[in-house]
């Protein structure tokens, strides 16, 4: 279903040309109004607008982390000095989870937040979802930037049924008695959910539930745990993702199931980078990098060459579903990215290959380094869980060892779990746990 069919229908090369006054602007605008990024870019050498360029140029400005960010707050900034609005034109203002330390605060001028939903309308619109459907959302999305995304689900003309995390019984009973079409949650919640199903004796499978929309996690996108889900749920997944800072549900598959397309065309420009080194990575296809994002219309705390973390393979060819926009399958977060003998490894590809091994294993796994930090020796730890009256043996563990080693070029040590043994979540799965790990630095 295209939202905006001029905009998710423009050639892609076309795209530039269009975004390149709306940046140019933004630039003047940071100038102006953000206190952090003028400081930022004079203290690169660039001393107006005019002289940071236009689209063509960007590469060559300096990269925005998250921690600069952080660092820039007081208690005369509890924002911090990237606020480029007065917080009397400021409608929203969301928080981060806060899990370590004080959370982030992210401001929304009316304007940024009618951007933000009408970003995530074309994201979760790509999915096929219709007018009239009843959707039920797992997402305790009230103080976090989530709740953008779920104000687009009334403008799609859904129904929407929030349920929040940690509402299990609550959730399947609506699934049962209120018959939702779609199912919003994240892909290891999905999974969760499916075995307590299949544990009672639910038909999970011949439920109401046809599409399944998964975001908050890379997972989704793996072929072996959608075609899992796809099973449990007797229902179609489609992927999503954003970031808090930039904004909401910035990516979003659709039917075709073939990558997520980027849905913030004239709001945001997207970038990749070599994560080690921050150099540029042109965007074509089976491009692999980093997300770098840079605002185009936004006020109230407008971000440039922002990292996300988030690592992606890019798809460029056409889309039968006429979305002419590059397509992105997340597969990893770079800060979870462990280094092994100098091989780059994501904590979710080892999931991904794990997960061949079905209907013999979960697909719920435990990496689990022997020292603190990115540089690992090997073999890497791995548990894998066994699947429900599946006794494990050592051909298993050995046939789980040797694709790990032939496919992500990394040797590893399986330890096979009971059934049930490794923690679920009803919200992100985590998947790398270092209570093990020592404080030694591993060998290169």
């Amino acid at each position: 279903m295209l939202q905006e069919p001029a905009i998710e229908t423009l050639p892609w090369a076309q795209q530039k040309a269009q975004d390149d006054p709306l940046y140019r602007e933004q630039v003047r605008f940071l100038f102006e109004r953000s206190r952090f990024f003028r400081e930022k870019l004079e203290g690169n050498g660039y001393r107006t607008p005019e002289s940071v360029g236009g689209l063509d140029d960007i590469a060559a400005l300096p990269l925005t982390e998250k921690d600069e960010l952080r660092a820039s707050r007081s208690d005369a900034d509890p924002i911090g000095t990237h606020l480029a609005s007065p917080l009397e034109e400021v409608v929203r203002i969301f928080s981060t989870s806060g899990t370590t330390g004080v959370p982030s605060y992210i401001p929304l001028t009316a304007g940024d937040l009618e951007n933000w939903v009408r970003t995530s309308a074309r994201s979760y619109g790509a999915s096929g979802l219709a007018p009239g459907q009843r959707l039920i959302s797992t997402y305790n999305a009230g103080p976090f930037v989530a709740g953008a995304a779920l104000d687009a689900f009334p403008r799609l003309g859904l129904c929407h049924i929030p349920v929040g995390t940690g509402n299990t019984e609550r959730l399947l009973t609506a699934v049962q008695l209120l018959k939702p079409h779609v199912l919003a949650c994240t892909p290891s919640y999905a999974l969760h959910l499916a075995e307590i199903g299949e544990a009672r004796g639910l038909d999970l499978p011949h439920s109401s539930i046809e599409r399944i929309m998964v975001a908050g996690e890379p997972g989704g996108g793996e072929p072996a745990m959608r075609a899992k889900l796809e099973a449990a749920w007797g229902a179609k997944v489609t992927e999503a993702m954003g970031i808090g800072d930039i904004s909401v549900s910035l990516w979003g598959e659709c039917e075709e199931q073939h990558g997520m397309h980027f849905s913030g065309r004239g709001f945001v420009h997207f970038e990749l980078i070599e994560p080690e080194t921050g150099k540029a990575v042109p965007v074509e296809d089976g491009a692999r990098g980093e997300l770098v994002y840079t605002h185009l219309r936004h006020r109230g705390a407008p971000q440039l060459r922002f990292r996300s973390r988030d690592h992606v393979v890019v798809h460029t060819g056409p889309c039968a579903c006429g979305r002419t926009s590059p397509r992105v399958r997340c597969i990893g977060r770079t800060d979870d990215m462990l280094i092994v003998r100098g091989v780059n490894v994501f904590p979710s590809a080892i999931r991904e290959v794990v997960n061949r091994q079905a209907p013999a294993v979960t697909g719920v796994v435990s990496v689990r380094p022997a020292a603190k930090g990115v540089k690992q020796a090997p073999p890497l730890k791995v548990v894998v869980e066994l699947a429900e009256n599946e006794a494990g043996s050592d051909a298993l563990r050995e046939r789980i060892e040797h694709d790990i080693r032939a496919t992500l070029v990394v040797t590893t040590r399986v330890h096979l779990a009971s059934y049930g043994s490794l923690p679920r979540s009803e919200y992100k799965s985590r998947l790398l746990d270092f209570s093990e790990a020592t404080e030694e630095a591993a060998d290169d």
